[in-house]
């Protein structure tokens, strides 16, 4: 029998990866290569295997090796690429496995980069129609079925499709059509039909007037992309799609200015960060406070109410220099003005110094701040902010001309220095002289309010009391 298989070709028919599984496992049984076997789409329910009417020996079967799942899932899912040689080639793929060739499941070898190529391309169509088909609804008083599609794909995935459509829409009843074949849906039961020749179904649909609506509402000319929507929804199924009378012009308008403007109201709209404040404390609103206001040199003005500039005499011969704003000095636009303001009020005082006659300011003019439930809590600035900041504390040093600058804190200190290496600790309580002025530091109120036990706060109020009291004397 064998020496006969070699001497001829084998025909063999197929009409659907089931039969073509049958046929293949009665040519394994009987070890015909695929190179004798040719494979033609049965038309008939009574097609035998070969043309010349040979059988296989039953006993034949026995020595088929069993295919793994996965390779028949594979299989499964690359039949549903359309190519004349498909029945062909994955005999070809199945005797290879049998014949123990496991490298044509890798894609370094030319069959099995083929065959995951045909998967793909079938996984990628599956897709497309799950997207791009658009069921249209019929009246009610034409009956079943509900809803009608018409879809023209490029591979045989119509049965899968089906069977997702059936698991997502429940009982309703509804027709799919192709070029090839439909599927229809009663609520319980899929069955298959022959080819639609009508074309695309000609439906009067209100809710694809409201779809269209929408889809006209939310397009986004400022975003419009026009190769990466060809990319993503290719070209040759726009014509099926109800919106795509819509996307040449929305497209066209996008391109022609659309995208420049496509955002201002919306943009126009947003008034930034809501601040709940009590109507007691509700500040009138502000006129523009020149160019401090609005700076952009960095991205603290973004949450912050507003910039906070320095207040005092304009020839003040101390000028004090903190963080940056607060919760309270970002609401009311004035510095040192909550708790630690208070605080800062007590040490000059006891330094026998007015505050009236002093200027006080900040490193950093926006609060830079994280929100924790319902409060805004101070977060130190980073040495980009500082950097960014130092513009606008060096034109008002420019302006005030003090003789003595009071560093409060850390960040203030770096700001001075223009050094993100300057240490706190090592200069407290030494005065430095840089050019024309005397530099002094100590901490900042905020660290007095917070630092741990009675002893260690009174330290701190102590060495800043003791700061003042050297600025006083310097100046």
């Amino acid at each position: 029998m064998n020496e006969l298989l070699t001497a001829v070709t084998v025909c063999a028919h197929a009409k659907n990866f089931s039969h073509w599984r049958d046929e293949a496992r009665r040519l394994l049984a009987q070890r015909v290569p695929p190179w004798q076997v040719q494979w033609q789409n049965s038309t008939g329910e009574n097609e035998t295997l070969f043309n010349n009417a040979m059988t296989a020996p039953a006993q034949a079967s026995a020595a088929i090796a069993r295919v793994p799942r996965a390779l028949l899932q594979t299989l499964q899912a690359a039949a549903n690429f359309r190519a004349d040689d498909r029945w062909a080639f994955l005999y070809k793929i199945l005797w290879r496995w049998q014949n123990g060739d496991r490298a044509v499941l890798s894609v370094a070898d030319e069959d099995g980069n083929r065959l995951h190529a045909m998967v793909k391309a079938v996984e990628r169509e599956v897709h497309y129609m799950h997207a791009y088909l658009r069921f249209r609804e019929r009246a009610p008083e034409l009956g079943a079925p509900r809803f009608v599609a018409w879809f023209e794909p490029s591979h045989d995935v119509l049965e899968e499709v089906a069977e997702h459509f059936a698991r997502r829409m429940g009982n309703v009843s509804w027709l799919i059509a192709t070029p090839d074949a439909t599927m229809a849906w009663d609520g319980r039961t899929l069955m298959q039909g022959p080819p639609s020749a009508s074309g695309p179904l000609q439906v009067d649909d209100e809710g694809e007037r409201l779809w269209l609506t929408y889809y006209r509402s939310i397009f986004n000319p400022a975003r419009t992309n026009a190769r990466a929507m060809e990319m993503h929804m290719p070209v040759r199924y726009w014509k099926n799609l109800p919106e795509s009378k819509l996307i040449p012009g929305l497209v066209s308008d996008a391109v022609l200015g659309g995208r420049c403007v496509g955002q201002v109201s919306a943009v126009g709209a947003r008034h930034g960060t809501s601040v709940h404040v009590s109507a007691e404390a509700a500040q009138p609103e502000r006129p523009d406070q020149g160019t401090l206001n609005q700076c952009r040199r960095c991205d603290l003005w973004r949450n912050a109410t507003q910039a906070v500039a320095g207040e005092g005499p304009r020839k003040a011969k101390v000028m004090l220099v903190g963080e940056q704003p607060g919760d309270q000095e970002d609401l009311a636009g004035k510095p040192f003005v909550g708790p630690a303001g208070h605080l800062l009020d007590r040490a000059l005082q006891a330094a026998g110094l007015d505050r009236n006659d002093v200027y006080v300011t900040n490193a950093v003019k926006h609060f830079k701040w994280e929100p924790r439930g319902k409060r805004r809590m101070h977060k130190t600035p980073g040495q980009r902010e500082i950097d960014a900041c130092m513009l606008w504390l060096d034109e008002e040093i420019a302006q005030v001309k003090p003789e003595v600058v009071v560093a409060l804190g850390s960040t203030a200190l770096k700001s001075l220095m223009k050094s993100s290496k300057v240490s706190l600790t090592k200069m407290l309580g030494e005065p430095i002289t840089v050019g024309d002025r005397h530099i002094i530091t100590t901490y900042h109120p905020s660290y007095v309010l917070r630092v741990p036990g009675d002893d260690a706060k009174a330290a701190a109020f102590e060495n800043m009391v003791h700061a003042f009291r050297q600025a006083k004397t310097y100046a």
